[in-house]
C-alpha cells in the first residue's frame, strides 16, 4: 500500500542562495479566487485541496511590481531605482509620489525629500536582443546623478519574457560601481499574487543589504509596515514602544540604507501586517537568530494588548508594556465604550450592525476582532487573496468568532457588487485602490487609509487608531448622501440575470 502523503503547507527555509523567493503560489498555496464558507476554506487548505481557478472574466489584477512595490522601493532614502521596464511600468511613481508629497516636516517626513528614479524603457528591438548595455547604462547614470548608497533594479514582464540575466549584469558592473546594487525580480506575470513581489523585495534586503550584526542591540525592534497603514500609525506606534524604552526600526518608507543594514541587530521582529512581514522574518531568524512573533498585530484594544506584551517578552520590558497597557485603557476605554453603545443603538432590539469588508488577510485576521469590540457584526468578508500563512490563524480565529462567508478575489468589482447585492450589510468597507462605490441604499466608506494621511482621523492601530476609526465608522453611517444620489441618478453596471446567480463567482473556470 503507497504511503500517504502529507499535503503541503507552508515552506519556512529561506534560500538567499537564489536569485529570487518562489512564488506565493508554490510557497503557501496561495490562491485568489474562492466562494464559501471560512471553515471550508481551511478544511481544503489542509487537505490540499485548495486549487487556483482561472476566470473565464476578469475585471482587473494586480502587479507584483506596481502594487505596493513600487513605493516601498521609491520611498527608500540614499537609494535610486531603475525600472528595467518599458517606460510605462515607471508611472505609478508619480502616483506614488502624490501620496507623500503634502506630509509636514513637523510629523516626521525627511526635508527635502525627493523620488529619484530611472527607467531603461524597453522597446521592441531590446526584447528581441536582450538590453543588459541599456540596464548598465542606467547604473551608471544613476549613480552620476543621485550618488546613492543602493541602486533598486525592479524587473518587469518584458526583461522576464526575454530571460535577461540581470545578476550577470550586476556582477559585471558592481566593481565600478559605488552604491550597492539590489535586483529585485517583480515581474508583473511570475505570480497572480501580489505578495510574491513583497516576498521578492525581502528576499533581495536579505540578499543585498541586510549585514550580520555587529552587536545585538536588546531596545531595537523591527517594524515592518503596509502602505495601507497611516502616518499616525506609525507615529503611535513609535510612541507606545518609546515609551516602553524601545526604539522602532521602521521600513521599509523613507528608512536609510543604514536601518535595512542593521536588522539583524534587532531584539525582535514584531508585525503590522504578517503577511507582508512573513518572508523578511524568516530570513532574519534563519540567518541571524533574531527572533519574531506573527499575531497579533496591533489593531484594537485585545490585539494591541498581545502585541506589546510579545514585543516585552523578547526586549525585558514586560513590566513597562503593562504600565503602558494600564495608562492607555485608563484614557480610551470609556471612549470605546460610548463608541459601541451608539453602534448598537444603531438598529435597537439587540440588532448589530452588519459590515461587509474588503480586506487584505493579515487585516482580515486583525479586524474581524476589532469588530467585536466595537459591537458590529461581520458575517461575511471579502479577501483580496487568501494563502497558507494565515491558516493557523485563521483556524484559531474561527472558534472565537464562528464561521463566516468570505469572497477571495482581486478586486473583481462584479464579484463583490454580487455579494453586496445578496448579503445586503448596512455597510460595505472597501479599499482605497479600488475606487468604487457600490450603487446601493445602505452605506459605503473605506476599510483603511493610506500611509500619506497625515490626519488624526485616519489612524487605526493601537487603542487611539481603534476609537478614531470606530468614529469613523460612526461617521459614515451617518453620512449617505452620496450613496443616495448615486442610486438616483446612475445606470447599475451589471445585469439583473448576473445578480441572479446563486455565486458571485458566476465566470470561475472550474473545469479540470
Amino acid at each position: 500500500m503507497a504511503e500517504e502523503k502529507t499535503p503541503h503547507i507552508l515552506d519556512t527555509e529561506i534560500h538567499l542562495e537564489d536569485n529570487t523567493c518562489p512564488n506565493r503560489e508554490e510557497r503557501a498555496n496561495g490562491i485568489n479566487s474562492y466562494y464559501g464558507n471560512a471553515s471550508d476554506l481551511v478544511k481544503d487548505a489542509r487537505a490540499g485541496n485548495l486549487k487556483q481557478c482561472d476566470r473565464k472574466f476578469s475585471q482587473t489584477s494586480g502587479c507584483t511590481l506596481n502594487f505596493y512595490l513600487s513605493v516601498r522601493v521609491n520611498t527608500i532614502r540614499e537609494s535610486a531605482v531603475i525600472y528595467h521596464a518599458p517606460v510605462g511600468c515607471s508611472c505609478p511613481s508619480l502616483g506614488y509620489r502624490e501620496l507623500f508629497q503634502h506630509l509636514p516636516v513637523s510629523l516626521g517626513m525627511p526635508e527635502n525629500y525627493d523620488l529619484h528614479w530611472i527607467t531603461t524603457s524597453l522597446n521592441e528591438s531590446d526584447v528581441v536582443y536582450g538590453a543588459s548595455e541599456k540596464l548598465k547604462t542606467a547604473i551608471r547614470t544613476a549613480q552620476e546623478r543621485y550618488n546613492p548608497k543602493a541602486i533598486f533594479i525592479l524587473t518587469s514582464c518584458a526583461s522576464g519574457i526575454i530571460g535577461e540575466d540581470v545578476e550577470g549584469t550586476v556582477a559585471e558592473i558592481q566593481p565600478e560601481i559605488n552604491a550597492r546594487i539590489v535586483p529585485i525580480h517583480c515581474e508583473g506575470i511570475r505570480s497572480r499574487l501580489v505578495q510574491t513581489g513583497y516576498d521578492a523585495f525581502w528576499h533581495a534586503v536579505l540578499k543585498y543589504l541586510v549585514k550580520p550584526p555587529q552587536k545585538k542591540q536588546k531596545d531595537l525592534v523591527n517594524v515592518a509596515s503596509m502602505l495601507s497603514y497611516t502616518w499616525q500609525d506609525r507615529r503611535e506606534i513609535i510612541r507606545l514602544l518609546g515609551r516602553m524604552g524601545l526604539r522602532v526600526n521602521f521600513i521599509p518608507e523613507f528608512a536609510t540604507i543604514d536601518q535595512f543594514e542593521q536588522l539583524s541587530e534587532a531584539a525582535v521582529t514584531a508585525p503590522v501586517c504578517p503577511t507582508y512581514t512573513d518572508y523578511l522574518s524568516r530570513g532574519l531568524e534563519q540567518e541571524y537568530g533574531v527572533p519574531f512573533f506573527q499575531y497579533p498585530s496591533p489593531m484594537g484594544f485585545a490585539n494591541t494588548d498581545g502585541w506589546l506584551r510579545e514585543i516585552a517578552k523578547y526586549t525585558g520590558k514586560e513590566k513597562e508594556a503593562e504600565e503602558v497597557i494600564a495608562e492607555e485603557h485608563a484614557k480610551w476605554d470609556s471612549k470605546l465604550a460610548a463608541i459601541r453603545e451608539e453602534f448598537l443603538n444603531i438598529k435597537g432590539n439587540g440588532q448589530k450592525v452588519e459590515l461587509l469588508g474588503a480586506l487584505g488577510q493579515g487585516r482580515l485576521l486583525a479586524q474581524m476582532p476589532y469588530f467585536d469590540e466595537l459591537g458590529v457584526k461581520n458575517s461575511a468578508a471579502m479577501c483580496q487573496d487568501y494563502d497558507n500563512l494565515i491558516l493557523e490563524e485563521l483556524e484559531k480565529m474561527l472558534v472565537t468568532t464562528g464561521d463566516f462567508k468570505i469572497l477571495v478575489n482581486t478586486f473583481q468589482a462584479a464579484e463583490q457588487a454580487h455579494i453586496n447585492r445578496t448579503l445586503d450589510p448596512d455597510m460595505t468597507l472597501t479599499c482605497p485602490f479600488q475606487g468604487s462605490s457600490y450603487k446601493r441604499k445602505k452605506g459605503v466608506t473605506r476599510v483603511h487609509s493610506l500611509r500619506g494621511d497625515p490626519n488624526l482621523w485616519a489612524q487605526q492601530s493601537a487603542y487611539a487608531g481603534a476609537v478614531a476609526y470606530g468614529n469613523f465608522l460612526l461617521q459614515a453611517f451617518k453620512t449617505n448622501t452620496l450613496q443616495k444620489t448615486m442610486l438616483e441618478n446612475t445606470d447599475d453596471s451589471y445585469k439583473p440575470w448576473f445578480y441572479e446567480q446563486p455565486n458571485p463567482q458566476y465566470y470561475q473556470d472550474t473545469a479540470e
